[in-house]
């Protein structure tokens, strides 16, 4: 069984208690000595700001932090009933 990714970069910055740390690790894995933490999680086009609390633990620092804008359903509809 594979070991958890963890990025030992990230382990010595929350050693050293900087806050928010800023960080472009997206595939690290969120250990529990993690919790109360704020990163800045790049998403691509910016830093996303990620709070990390117990029910985070496990799961990824990229899940956190969406790459793409949901803008909605529904505008083509809308636009065609006005037509009518």
């Amino acid at each position: 069984m594979k070991a958890p990714y963890l990025d030992q970069k990230l382990m010595a910055k929350v050693g050293k208690k900087i806050n928010p740390i800023k960080t472009w690790a997206r595939n690290s894995q969120i250990p529990p000595e993690f919790v109360g933490t704020t990163f800045r999680v790049h998403n691509g086009h910016k830093f996303v700001d990620v709070f990390v609390n117990e029910s985070m633990v496990g799961h990824r620092l990229g899940e956190f932090a969406p790459t793409r804008t949901f803008r909605g359903h529904g505008a083509i509809v809308k636009r065609t009933m006005e037509k009518t």
